[in-house]
């Protein structure tokens, strides 16, 4: 089938909850990708920050052809052993010590959400229940992960919503401070928001909300689900803080492209979540694992990151290359691959003219050009995105 045809039975038999560009893609390696009529494109937003390792990454796709050929499934009744790997792998890279894998982040900010309230139930504290989060946040679009999303426009239509979640501003720690009480359970919150913008915080503002949780015996969630495996030059975008979460949530890049997520927690806090007390019956099933483990395993390969967070720094300086010749081009921010340029015009047709010159990028916050390109891009990926830019750019008045 070519695009039209696709386009033609999207509209047909799938419910319309995107607003789609007219292309469908049938194939990738590593930051291209090719549409059902033959079309490259260079692929500068990964899957919205899923595919951090490319397209179809050789070690990914071994992995997973071995592991379908074994075994696919036998639910959690019984233990999974890529499970507990990938378990190992995270434990042994971060602060947390066990985790909970289920499908998606919106379903890991559930599973942190649920396991807040049981931890301090289970000390005889039901009435501490309260979730902080940020204004501008987004933790996905199930009920509770909606409600603890801080966008009106993702909630209008759906209320009402779950009772007991607080939304202060973004890097605002008096805030965070203020809006702590007798019934708080935990503040949860993205090191950077991503669909809010790009927004980063201030300095120190996390060495401060994690000194006001320890104060209020609060537990502190980081949302890592973009921030995760590497996007922002370290495996973790807590780890440029210099402080630990009690609960962190992961998704998106973690199975390079196959659905997995996970929510990590300390031994303490997990303790709380005994038989029964949550379930996924597809979560931690053999072929997320198998692909996860694989994805980690790149990741952590020496040097890995550490050249990623170099064409990361060349990719900002050129985008302020750009920033010095456009005055429509207010701000260049971000870390690692993480990169956003803020407009003084909407974005939406920006990423149409880089799309129709074979350029994928994405807008957010209306006014905000996200990169999110593969962690394997190289400096002439980056010089040729520039140069579509640059292109597109040139036909927009100051």
């Amino acid at each position: 089938m070519n695009n039209e045809e696709i386009m033609k039975m999207t509209e047909d038999y799938v419910m319309n909850t995107y607003g789609r560009f007219p292309m469908a893609f049938v194939s990738g390696k590593g930051a291209r990708l090719t549409d059902a009529d033959g079309r490259e494109y260079l692929d500068f937003i990964a899957g919205l920050a899923v595919c951090n390792l490319g397209h179809c990454h050789p070690k990914v796709v071994a992995a997973i052809e071995e592991q379908a050929r074994n075994l696919l499934h036998t639910s959690n009744l019984f233990h999974i052993a890529p499970q507990a790997r990938l378990a190992e792998l995270i434990a042994k890279n971060s602060f947390a010590g066990k985790s909970f894998f289920c499908n998606s982040g919106a379903e890991a900010v559930e599973a942190a959400i649920k396991l807040a309230r049981k931890y301090f139930s289970s000390k005889g504290e039901s009435h501490r229940y309260q979730i902080i989060s940020m204004e501008k946040s987004f933790h996905g679009r199930t009920m509770a992960a909606m409600a603890a999303t801080g966008q009106k426009k993702v909630q209008e239509g759906f209320e009402p919503l779950l009772e007991k979640f607080t939304y202060v501003p973004f890097g605002d720690s008096d805030a965070v401070k203020s809006a702590i009480n007798e019934n708080t359970a935990a503040l949860l919150v993205e090191p950077i928001q991503g669909e809010g913008g790009v927004n980063m915080p201030k300095l120190n503002y996390f060495q401060e909300v994690r000194e006001i949780c320890n104060e209020a015996g609060v537990l502190l969630i980081m949302d890592e689900v973009q921030t995760g495996m590497g996007r922002t030059g370290k495996l973790f975008g807590y780890e440029h803080h210099d402080i630990e979460p009690d609960i962190m949530t992961l998704a998106k890049a973690l199975g390079s492209g196959v659905a997995v997520g996970a929510m990590v927690a300390t031994d303490e806090v997990a303790e709380a979540f005994t038989q029964g007390s949550h379930a996924s019956t597809f979560g931690g099933n053999f072929l997320a694992m198998a692909a996860a483990i694989a994805a980690m395993e790149v990741t952590l390969e020496d040097g890995f990151l550490e050249r990623s967070v170099e064409v990361g720094n060349y990719l900002r300086g050129q985008l302020r290359v750009l920033k010095s010749k456009y005055g429509f081009i207010d701000e260049i921010r971000g870390v690692g691959l993480m990169v956003a340029m803020e407009l003084t015009m909407p974005g939406a047709p920006v990423v149409k003219d880089c799309l129709d010159k074979g350029l994928i990028i994405n807008c957010t916050a209306e006014k905000v050009l996200r990169f999110l390109p593969p962690l394997i891009i190289t400096n002439d990926d980056v010089d040729e995105m520039i140069e579509i830019l640059d292109g597109v750019f040139d036909g927009y008045e100051e």
